[in-house]
């Protein structure tokens, strides 16, 4: 069941530019992120969605979130919660394509109450990371509530925390093949040589990515970057795939223009065109 994510696969499945597309052939993608001290998460996250290629991207951040995402990121769409500093709400998703929740969140009880708001509302796959995921560890009788095809990405701790402590690395890839199935999800297991299980048992081990990639917002960009590609309409597994390889190799692209101990979050940012093309 174990194949490594190539360069020649991930090329049959982006999705193509065509002449007379406009921003609504490639979706529209929401993403729940930001909170009073992590705003930064949220800017990540969304320039990465953006970056790749999605046609229309709405950040859902807290009030005084508004200034600062309409100055360092004017190609994002707003959308403001009720509360001054964190998530505690969700808003109408028809217009939406794709969902991520998760960077920079925080895990207050109103944020969680938000979380389980969505997971009851939203009928398609969404992309869950960071404090997503905490809250769903917090409360674990909410994961029968994950859409088909939701794609988490934890660290390793992360998954610890949601499916048990493991005492060593290929225990935690066992517990990871028995979550994704039991749960019908796709868990993206963050790393070197980062690992994507799937509910059918099959298991993919990515190639490209560096120990520079390790700071503080790398998976904020992965997240975004995910969001991006299922919002043009690639299925979950697909956007997964890509995504991770796309993400591993602009940080690649990034660090041999610099090095790995310079190598920052929006460094990645800047090299995910390049990763394009590259493919």
């Amino acid at each position: 069941p174990y194949q490594s994510i190539e360069k020649e696969h991930i090329r049959t499945l982006l999705p193509e530019r065509k002449k007379f597309a406009h921003k609504g052939t490639f979706g529209h993608a929401l993403l729940i992120s930001g909170s009073y001290g992590m705003m930064g998460a949220a800017l990540l996250s969304g320039e990465a969605c953006l970056r790749a290629g999605a046609g229309l991207v709405t950040l859902h951040v807290p009030r005084f979130g508004y200034n600062i995402i309409q100055t360092a990121l004017p190609e994002a769409l707003v959308s403001l919660d009720q509360s001054d500093i964190l998530f505690s709400e969700v808003q109408d998703l028809s217009p939406f394509t794709a969902i991520g929740i998760g960077p920079g969140l925080g895990c207050k009880p109103n944020t969680a109450r938000g979380l389980h708001m969505l997971l009851e509302k939203a009928k398609m796959p969404l992309v869950i990371d960071a404090d997503g995921l905490n809250i769903l560890s917090e409360h674990p009788e909410w994961l029968d509530l994950l859409p088909g095809g939701t794609i988490l990405t934890p660290h390793p701790k992360e998954f610890d925390r949601l499916a048990g402590e493991s005492s060593s690395g290929f225990e935690r890839h066992q517990k990871q093949l028995a979550f994704s199935k039991k749960y019908g999800v796709i868990v993206v297991l963050k790393g070197a040589y980062t690992g994507i299980a799937t509910p059918d048992g099959s298991y993919w081990f990515n190639t490209t990515g560096n120990p520079g990639m390790a700071t503080g917002g790398s998976g904020d960009v992965l997240t975004g970057l995910i969001t991006g590609l299922l919002a043009q309409g690639l299925d979950a597994l697909d956007a997964a795939l890509a995504g991770v390889f796309l993400h591993g190799l602009a940080g690649d692209l990034a660090a041999g223009a610099s090095s790995q101990e310079a190598l920052i979050a929006g460094d990645i940012l800047k090299f995910i065109g390049t990763a394009f093309s590259d493919v």
